[in-house]
């Protein structure tokens, strides 16, 4: 099905690592250091390369900051070189043992180490290992990117790591998103804002604790920071947070994105946030989305943000309680000339809205996408809509259940014709495709640059598939990668066969999803043997595909061992989706 706007499902995580070693345990590599310490002189002493390697950006740097030098050195001349610069040699070896610690502690986390980026995200952290983290700063001097997102046991023990933060000051990007911060995390975040000059990317999305207590992070703000996203994705703002926002976006002049999606309760506080955006010149992207906007919302957004001549993307999607507002908004949105994304899905819009898009879209020459699913009424008004969209550009159009009649429609596949940039089509969930199919795909181009189409319960036939079909075998489809075919149950076995004869044509897509509506099964499910073998005999033509979907399909355990033969005898992992349960077949 499709999925429209910000992705915001949460993870939940067990503590899997309860018996994990004591971070204050010796390791064999300390216990080797020790013993080369006691028995080896300065002189004859020979670095360990395979230590040395870690987190070494380049050569120069190396020698420049006093990191570990190349084992093809003489020890005893670096050592004269070292002296001679101030430098004392045994802090070579407590660099070479930190590096050590650093190793040991992302590697009994199963992860990978890097100079630049620590990606510790999904590691069931506990504060025991936030605060074993906190030690290891000292030895991350070059450290750019941290993201311990999806940790949710780290809550409450930020404060030791928060203080290391100052020798990670090249830091960019600091993620924390589903950590449980609490009020007391993000104290100690605020205060630590000043140890990075640096930052640039803030996230921390999915922390109910910041709602009602966003003042103590953003009091920290320095001036001249260069923070450029701020991400606070259902993190249950009240409109105190929306009010204390607001006073700060004057500390941040680099501000490019702002996400403040999923917080229900930030309407409140629209008033006190939304006059101080007019200062964001350089804002980029704002997403509101699920925000619990009204239409005198719209009214006040709208007033604030005609003031951002460098907005290119705007979210205002599942916002229902708006209805009727985006007609008094959309004046303002003409003001936005490099506006290229416009998200108004799940919004119910009224007649009026729709008429008033229908005005303004044609001074919007460089939008590129336009989300307008789960929006009844455009379905009514959408033969005046398509011939106002600005055709040479457009690269994204979703209208997903929109309850599109015939003769929008057939409006849609003229504009088609003229969309030559069209990249992505969601027609998904509109019942007037079926038996139409072909009225879309012939007006498609050999070589297309079509690369998603979603056609989700569309009520297609056989004859429709037998198109598509006709679309991939003359090079329409070239460049396609997702298909989402699914729930339409009515395609018999000579659509699905000819589909998969022609996949020659398909040689880039990576996804496939024809699985049954759950509604229309049963203990006796449809068989997938008339045409599994053409998808069987498919597959090594299709190189890119990673995953396809079956669920709802009966197959026979011979029939499952043979896509499962696919992918462990094969050069390549494709992930096959369906359902393992033996049950009977309907023919």
């Amino acid at each position: 099905m499709h999925r429209s706007g910000v992705e915001d499902h949460r993870m939940e995580h067990t503590d899997s690592h309860k018996g994990r070693e004591c971070p204050q345990k010796r390791s064999p590599f300390d216990m080797i250091m020790n013993q080369i310490r006691r028995t080896k002189s300065i002189t004859d002493r020979r670095p360990r390369a395979s230590v040395g390697r870690f987190f070494r950006p380049t050569e120069n740097s190396d020698k420049k900051d006093g990191g570990i030098p190349d084992s093809g050195e003489p020890e005893a001349q670096r050592g004269e070189e070292k002296m001679g610069r101030g430098v004392p040699v045994d802090s070579e070896l407590s660099s070479m043992v930190g590096w050590g610690r650093v190793k040991l502690f992302v590697q009994k986390l199963g992860k990978k180490l890097e100079s630049h980026s620590l990606n510790l995200g999904h590691c069931d952290l506990t504060a025991t290992d936030v605060l074993e983290l906190a030690t290891l700063l000292p030895f991350l001097s070059q450290l750019e990117e941290m993201d311990l997102s999806w940790n949710d046991l780290c809550g409450g023990s930020l404060k030791a790591l928060a203080i290391h933060l100052r020798h990670v000051s090249r830091l960019r990007m600091l993620r924390l998103s589903s950590c449980r911060l609490t009020a007391d995390d993000l104290t100690a975040l605020g205060e630590a804002l000043g140890y990075l000059p640096l930052l640039e990317v803030v996230d921390l999305s999915w922390n109910a604790g910041v709602g009602g207590n966003l003042q103590r992070l953003i009091s920290g703000l320095q001036p001249g920071n260069t923070v450029k996203e701020l991400h606070l994705v259902e993190c249950q703002l009240t409109a105190a947070d929306a009010q204390a926002l607001g006073g700060a976006l004057s500390m941040l002049p680099s501000l490019e994105l702002l996400d403040l999606s999923a917080n229900r309760h930030l309407e409140g506080g629209l008033c006190e946030l939304a006059p101080q955006l007019k200062g964001s010149l350089g804002l980029k992207v704002l997403r509101m989305r699920m925000c619990g906007l009204r239409q005198d919302s719209l009214q006040t957004l709208g007033e604030a943000i005609q003031f951002l001549p460098a907005l290119e993307q705007l979210d205002l999607s599942c916002n229902q309680g708006a209805s009727g507002g985006f007609a008094q908004m959309s004046a303002y949105l003409t003001q936005l000339m490099h506006l290229r994304s416009l998200d108004l899905h799940k919004c119910n819009l009224t007649e009026e809205d729709v008429q008033a898009l229908v005005q303004i879209v044609p001074s919007l020459g460089d939008l590129t996408m336009l989300d307008l699913s789960s929006n009844k009424t455009i379905g009514r008004l959408a033969q005046m809509l398509f011939p106002t969209l600005p055709l040479s550009k457009l690269k994204t159009l979703s209208l997903n259940s929109c309850c599109l009649t015939e003769e929008s429609y057939h409006s849609l596949a003229s504009a088609v014709q003229s969309l030559g940039q069209l990249e992505s089509l969601g027609l998904s969930w509109n019942k007037c495709v079926g038996g139409n199919l072909r009225q879309v795909l012939q007006v498609l181009q050999p070589g297309s640059h079509l690369q998603e189409l979603r056609l989700a319960s569309c009520g297609l036939n056989t004859e429709d598939l037998l198109h598509l079909a006709s679309a991939s075998k003359r090079g329409a489809l070239v460049h396609l990668r997702k298909l989402d075919l699914m729930y339409n149950d009515g395609v018999g076995e000579q659509g699905w066969t000819h589909l998969f004869k022609e996949a020659e044509g398909l040689r880039a897509m990576c996804e496939l999803d024809v699985s049954l509506h759950p509604s229309g099964r049963s203990s006796v499910r449809p068989h997938a043997s008339p045409w599994l073998p053409a998808l069987l005999s498919a597959l090594p033509r299709l190189p890119s595909l990673i995953s396809l979907s079956l669920q709802g399909w009966a197959l026979t355990p011979r029939e499952s061992d043979g896509l499962e033969a696919f992918s462990r005898d094969g050069k390549r992992s494709v992930h096959f989706d369906y359902d393992p349960h033996p049950a009977a077949a309907r023919v």
